[in-house]
């Protein structure tokens, strides 16, 4: 089993940010697993799979760098899985709370993401 530390999280969640705002693909690849996959919701019929399909989604959805502010804090890490909430304030007055699920290789990187998306 991989034990995910708080480190962990905080260096994964500072390379969503890095990535979130450059929209680099070497940046989104640095975060995910080959074969991972990104669910932009619970339940997700069709979450992007391999780093190749979250790639492609991510800059098909990508937001304009700057156009955010970002805040979050680690609410659960146990086992191989950790909890995030964030809150996410778009420049044109959209503000979303959301809550990701991370289940974490041994390596650092992203097998399976989540994203539970709540609209203020």
């Amino acid at each position: 089993m991989n034990d995910v530390t708080s480190a962990t999280l905080a260096s994964w969640v500072e390379g969503y940010r890095k990535a979130w705002l450059s929209n680099e693909p070497a940046d989104i690849r640095a975060l995910f697993t080959d074969d991972a996959t990104y669910s932009g919701v619970p339940n997700d019929e069709t979450p992007w799979r391999g780093v190749d399909g979250i790639v492609a989604g991510w800059l098909e959805h990508a937001d304009t760098p700057g156009d955010s502010e970002f805040e979050w804090h680690q609410v659960a890490v146990e086992g191989d899985t950790a909890v995030a909430q964030a809150l996410v304030a778009y420049a044109g007055g959209i503000t979303w709370d959301d809550i990701w699920v991370i289940r974490f290789a041994p390596d650092g990187r992203a097998a399976e993401f989540t994203e539970w998306p709540i609209k203020r």
